[in-house]
């Protein structure tokens, strides 16, 4: 199985754009497809008030669990089952009840702002898509999302924007685009540059399936 596992990191700045990419690949490749978040791995803060947690800088690599995330995609590219954390957005904590149970499978997409900053995470992408969507366009999808999906107030979104999301981006998440292997603007809209990497990602598994065989 793990000569088989092509790992793919989609990553980029929030609301750029990563899910429609992710979602067209998992639907061109049916069956094929297991699909981790980066957003999963939040840290748990047990022993916070609601107030403390709503005050932690969550655009921040130190906010991840990376090292427990890289230890499931491992044992995902090994064939094994695991059960990825659930993350309470409307609570800013770790669910304790919810597990999310992910099945290896001959393709792993891995989803994240921030998941080609730590490089010992990086390096088990075979392909890493970079997301690349003007600003103006993330906020607001982001604005519609939080209200909409996240039970937030349109003032907290803006205010933790400013204050963690932007800064954030400027200094960890833009500077990974450096690593990316193919880099595509516009996020899923780009159907040209989405075809190029459905294509990518047929070579590379037809390559690795000719190596096993």
């Amino acid at each position: 199985m793990e000569g088989k596992t092509l790992i793919i990191g989609i990553a980029g700045g929030t609301s750029s754009g990563k899910s429609t990419i992710t979602d067209r690949i998992a639907s061109v490749y049916d069956g094929k497809v297991s699909v981790v978040y980066h957003d999963s791995y939040y840290k748990a803060h047990d022993g916070m008030t609601y107030e403390e947690r709503s005050a932690l800088n969550y655009d921040h690599p130190d906010a991840f669990d990376t090292e427990l995330m890289v230890s499931d995609l491992r044992k995902l590219r090994a064939g094994e089952t695991v059960d990825c954390p659930v993350y309470d957005y409307t609570v800013h904590n770790r669910d304790r009840e919810k597990t999310r149970r992910v099945e290896p499978n001959p393709v792993i997409i891995v989803d994240g702002i921030l998941i080609f900053y730590e490089k010992e995470l990086r390096d088990l992408f075979d392909i890493k898509i970079y997301v690349d969507t003007d600003a103006d366009v993330r906020i607001l999808r982001r604005l519609q999302r939080d209200v909409r999906d996240r039970g937030r107030t349109i003032d907290s979104v803006i205010r933790q924007y400013l204050d963690t999301v932007k800064p954030m981006h400027e200094r960890f998440v833009e500077p990974t685009k450096r690593y990316a292997d193919i880099v595509i603007p516009e996020g899923g809209h780009n159907s040209v540059a989405l075809d190029i990497v459905l294509s990518k990602i047929m070579r590379h598994l037809q390559e690795k399936t000719e190596k096993c065989e």
